[in-house]
């Protein structure tokens, strides 16, 4: 059986976790962006902002650690790389394979692969 002294540190663990994972995933509607938005083809920033911006930022800065920072993921992934990331998503990311259609998911992996 657990001591009230781990339960609580346990509990306060929990909770600092969640308070952060709300916090980078928030929509942010009363912050001001810190960097420029995004620029790009309109159909391509329109499917970004539509499914990205919350965890990835409006300037690609990421919001949720350094792994979300999309500014340069072309220099450390491939389009493929980034095309298997969005269908099948990793870690705290879903994947968006029944989400976005194939045209969608195409045209972000090059769009982001261009960000070196």
């Amino acid at each position: 059986m657990l001591s009230r002294k781990t339960i609580t540190v346990i509990t306060c663990c929990a909770a600092s976790i969640l308070l952060l994972v709300l916090a980078g995933c928030g929509s942010g509607s009363g912050d001001k962006p810190s960097v420029s938005p995004v620029e790009g083809p309109q159909e391509i920033v329109s499917v970004y902002k539509a499914n990205c911006v919350s965890c990835h930022g409006t300037g690609l800065q990421g919001r949720v650690g350094p792994a979300t920072d999309l500014r340069k993921v072309g220099a450390r992934m491939s389009a493929a790389d980034i095309t298997k990331q969005i269908e099948e998503g990793e870690g705290s990311m879903p994947a968006f394979q029944d989400r976005l259609t194939a045209e969608e998911i195409t045209g972000l992996a090059d769009w982001l692969a261009s960000k070196k």
